[in-house]
């Protein structure tokens, strides 16, 4: 929210002076600088079958760029890692490490302390982004077209292995700028600076690939035209619309979608700008909800409650992303349901929650409530596929989102799918660009095999 859309005398901008600003959005991890990567990298054991590789949803080969880091080839580093994750940069800086190779690293098992994977990948690919070097172009022309619709994770990295290919690829993207949540949903101190927007760029630059921004499925293009123009459709769409509340006077000023003060707080041009509220409440228990309780502490906000409706352990966010926002000074608070928002003189003045339990295998309210004074109120209960156009409509669908099997095939001929909007996946970035990879490699094949009668 920025300063001119303060609705209240306790929500404001520019609560903290410059220095707490420039402390509080710097990187979250700083790089490692070559002789501390020298020393991580040195802690590997370069295990044969490595659990770490197994446990990356891209299956990057973490031993041998390891090994490339600790004999002084860090450009090579790279290479392994952007052959496996063209986005390796961002997930380096975003990836739940702490639940993935790390944790399945040997170090970790025996030791409690884990190699540095994330560090050390971020450190590759930050020297090859820096040095200014393309080592990938596009492959000789196929003749093939391909539309991908949504240049998220997902999309940027299937337009990326399609162009590598030699198909012709147009990138559909609905907003001003490329890569989806990593430029407008991910707290700013994770990637401070313009790193999205460079990284988006880099994959671009491999040549055969057309982005056409403010451009949206269901609005400017349908699925049926881009059939029809195409050889095949890959959807990136991601998750469109979002959960409610479902509270009377959900409305009231005050009350916002976390995911849209996210994207506000990324796009600013200094975070002094956002105004915040003294007391805040978010509602959720996932990675949005910590990402936007952290900002709020580190914007000023001088109270900042989570509130989830089930216990820790059935939080989406990590315990160590939990203890981060503990860290920040954010209360969380389990067993709690919304029931009821309150005003005064048309602004948020409080929340009250129902205490919730688990009876016969479900959650169940008590009865017993509890209200949080407070001037904000922020959903970070979850986002869902818009399906009221009548592309989505065309589509088979399970629990709400796109149905497609393992090579990301919808239930339409030549239509691809990947990301937050495909069922059955994990809301992650490598993950999304493990869809994307996964569904060019599937259309590929297709487009190159011969049609018999």
């Amino acid at each position: 929210m920025s300063q001119e859309f303060a609705i209240s005398p306790d929500i404001a901008a520019h609560r903290l002076p410059e220095p707490a600003y420039q402390a509080n959005f710097a990187d979250l991890h700083p790089p490692l600088d070559p002789h501390a990567a020298h020393v991580a990298a040195d802690r590997c054991l370069f295990c044969w079958e490595a659990p770490c590789v197994a446990a990356c949803p891209t299956g990057i080969d973490i031993p041998l760029f390891i090994r490339q880091i600790s004999t002084g080839n860090s450009l090579a580093a790279a290479k392994t890692i952007l052959d496996a994750n063209i986005m390796g940069g961002m997930c380096a800086r975003v990836c739940p490490t702490e639940t993935l190779c790390e944790q399945a690293c040997v170090r970790e098992a025996s030791e409690g302390a884990p190699v540095r994977i994330g560090l050390l990948q971020r450190h590759a690919t930050d020297a090859l982004l820096g040095s200014g070097r393309q080592p990938y172009r596009q492959g000789a022309p196929t003749g093939r077209s391909v539309a991908v619709v949504g240049a998220g994770p997902a999309g940027l990295a299937c337009a990326h292995k399609l162009a590598t290919l030699g198909h012709a690829v147009t990138l559909f993207e609905a907003r001003e700028k490329p890569a989806g949540l990593n430029e407008y949903g991910i707290a700013a101190y994770k990637t401070p600076g313009d790193f999205a927007a460079r990284e988006a760029a880099f994959i671009l630059d491999v040549g055969g690939i057309t982005l056409k921004t403010g451009v949206a499925i269901g609005r400017d293009i349908t699925l049926a035209a881009l059939r029809a123009d195409h050889d095949a459709v890959f959807l990136g769409i991601g998750l469109g619309a979002v959960n409610a509340l479902v509270l009377e006077a959900e409305s009231l000023p005050g009350v916002e979608d976390a995911v849209a003060f996210i994207a506000r707080l990324r796009q600013a041009t200094h975070p002094g700008n956002i105004a915040i509220g003294r007391r805040v409440v978010v509602i959720g228990g996932g990675m949005t909800a910590i990402d936007m309780a952290t900002q709020a502490k580190r914007l000023g906000a001088e109270e900042v409650t989570i509130v989830y409706r089930r216990g820790g352990e059935a939080m989406n966010a990590s315990r160590y992303e939990q203890e981060l926002a503990q860290t920040d000074g954010v209360l969380i608070r389990h067993w709690l349901k919304p029931v009821e928002l309150t005003s005064r003189d048309g602004v948020t003045t409080g929340i009250t929650f129902e205490y919730t339990k688990i009876e016969n295998g479900r959650l169940v309210g008590t009865g017993e409530r509890l209200t949080l004074a407070c001037d904000q109120v922020f959903k970070a209960i979850g986002q869902r596929l818009d399906d009221t156009a009548e592309d989505v409509a065309a589509l088979v669908l399970k629990d709400g989102r796109i149905s497609v099997d393992g090579e990301r095939r919808t239930s339409l001929s030549g239509v691809w799918a990947g990301g937050d909007c495909i069922a059955g996946g994990e809301d992650l970035t490598v993950v999304a660009v493990e869809d994307g990879k996964r569904a060019a490699l599937s259309i590929d094949r297709a487009l190159r095999t011969p049609i018999t009668a």
